[in-house]
C-alpha cells in the first residue's frame, strides 16, 4: 500500500512539478527577419554513414539560407566509403559548397566524434563564421531548417539552438522504444527549464545544435568536452556555465534517416551511453533502478495484486498513478503520430530501459566501455564527462 502511494505521489510530482516535460508544444521561438544574414558554416562528423548520406547531405547542400553558408563534413576514419560518397553527392547536387576532410585517428583523451567536429571546427573558424551548425550524418533537414535556427537565435539572443530531430519509427520496437525514449530524455531534462538563465538545467539534442561562434570559444568548444560520450548534454553544460544562452526544443522538419529495425539496434543505442549518463557510479544506478521499479513498475503492479488480493484500495492507488503515466505519454504519442493505445505499455517500456540500463553497467565492468562503431571509450579520467 504505502509502495502504492509512493508512486502516486511521485507521479503527481512530475505531473505538475517537473516542467510540464511531458507537453510536447515547444517549438523554436517567435523569430523576425535579422537586418543582415550571419555567415554559417556546417559541421557534419561522419563515421561508417554511406547508408545515410544519400538522405541526410542533400538536404544540407539544399538549404534556402539568404545569408553565406558552407558544409564541412569530416569522414572520422570510415571504412565504407563516405567521403568519397560525400564529395560524389556535392558534385552531383551542387547547392552549398561542400568540404569533405580528415582528421586520421582521435589521440588519446578523444572520442572520434568530438575529435571530428574538433577537425571540421577548425576548418570552419579559418572562414570566420558567426555561427556553427553542428549536425550528425543521419539528419535530414527542410530546405528552410537553416534560416528558421538562425533566425530565431538572432531575435531571441541564444547562444545555442537545438532542436530534438524526430526520430524514425517505423518497425514494431521502434514503436515502442523510441518515443518513450525522448519521453524520458524531457523527463531528465525539462525542455522549459533549459532556456531559464541561472537554472542549472542544461542540454541538447547533438543532432541538430546551432552555436555561436563566440559562445564556442568562451566555452571551449569542443576541447572541454573532449572525453564526453554524451557530448550534446556536455556541450549544453558547457556553454550554459560560461554564461550563454541556450534552448533545446522538438522539431517538426528535422528527422533522423536512420533505422532502428531491430530490438538488438535500440539496445546498443541506449545502453552504449546509459551508465556514463549515471557518472559510472554503482550507488546512481542502484538509485536509478530502484526509482525507475517504483515509478514504472508499481503502478500495473499494484493495480494487479490488488484485485488478486481483494485489496481495492490498492488497486485504486496503483490505477491512478498508471493513469498519470499514461496520460502524460500521450502527447509524445501524437508528436510521433503512433497509435494512442500504446500509451498504457509504457511500462514495458520502461522494463526495457531498466534491463538495458543495467546492461551499459554489465559492459562497462567488463572493459567494453561506450562501443560505438569500432571504438570503446573507457570511463573518463578527467571531470569533463561530470559536468
Amino acid at each position: 500500500m504505502w509502495t502504492a502511494v509512493g508512486s502516486l505521489a511521485a507521479w503527481l510530482w512530475l505531473l505538475l512539478g517537473q516542467g510540464f516535460f511531458w507537453r510536447t508544444d515547444l517549438r523554436l521561438p517567435p523569430r523576425g527577419e535579422p537586418e543582415t544574414w550571419p555567415f554559417v558554416c556546417v559541421v557534419v562528423p561522419a563515421r561508417d554513414e554511406a547508408a545515410v548520406l544519400p538522405e541526410s547531405l542533400p538536404s544540407l547542400l539544399a538549404q534556402e539560407y539568404p545569408g553565406r553558408a558552407e558544409v564541412f563534413l569530416v569522414d572520422d576514419g570510415s571504412s565504407d566509403g563516405t567521403g568519397e560518397l560525400a564529395r560524389e553527392l556535392g558534385r552531383r547536387h551542387g547547392g552549398l559548397p561542400l568540404t569533405v576532410g580528415s582528421p586520421g585517428e582521435p589521440p588519446a583523451g578523444w572520442t572520434g566524434k568530438l575529435w571530428a567536429v574538433r577537425h571540421g571546427m577548425g576548418l570552419a573558424r579559418a572562414r570566420a563564421p558567426e555561427y556553427l551548425l553542428l549536425t550528425d550524418a543521419d539528419i535530414a533537414h527542410a530546405p528552410d531548417s537553416l534560416r528558421e535556427l538562425v533566425a530565431s537565435a538572432e531575435a531571441g539572443g541564444f547562444d545555442l539552438v537545438s532542436q530534438m530531430a524526430r526520430l524514425r519509427v517505423e518497425s514494431v520496437w521502434e514503436r515502442l522504444v523510441v518515443p518513450a525514449f525522448v519521453y524520458f530524455f524531457a523527463q531528465l531534462y525539462p525542455f522549459r527549464w533549459i532556456a531559464v538563465q541561472g537554472s542549472r538545467t542544461a542540454a541538447a539534442a547533438g543532432g541538430c545544435v546551432l552555436l555561436r561562434a563566440t559562445a564556442a570559444e568562451r566555452a571551449r568548444i569542443p576541447e572541454a568536452v573532449r572525453q564526453s560520450v554524451i557530448d550534446d548534454v556536455a556541450m549544453a553544460r558547457a556553454v550554459k556555465d560560461s554564461g550563454g544562452h541556450i534552448w533545446l526544443g522538438l522539431a517538426e522538419r528535422v528527422d533522423s534517416v536512420r533505422p532502428y529495425p531491430r530490438l538488438h539496434d535500440l539496445w546498443r543505442m541506449v545502453s552504449r551511453s546509459a551508465y556514463a549518463q549515471l557518472r559510472h557510479s554503482p550507488l546512481v544506478l542502484a538509485g536509478t533502478v530502484a526509482g525507475l521499479a517504483l515509478v514504472y513498475l508499481v503502478p500495473p503492479v499494484a493495480l494487479v495484486a490488488g484485485l488478486v488480493t481483494g485489496a481495492p484500495v490498492v488497486s485504486l492507488v496503483g490505477g491512478l498513478a498508471w493513469l498519470i503515466m499514461t496520460g502524460t505519454y500521450l502527447p509524445m504519442l501524437r508528436h510521433y503520430r503512433q497509435p494512442l493505445p500504446l500509451a498504457p505499455l509504457l511500462p514495458v517500456t520502461a522494463l526495457l530501459y531498466l534491463f538495458m540500463t543495467v546492461d551499459s553497467a554489465v559492459q562497462h565492468y567488463r572493459g567494453r566501455g561506450a562501443a560505438w562503431k569500432g571504438r570503446t571509450y573507457a570511463r573518463p579520467d578527467t571531470a569533463s564527462e561530470q559536468r
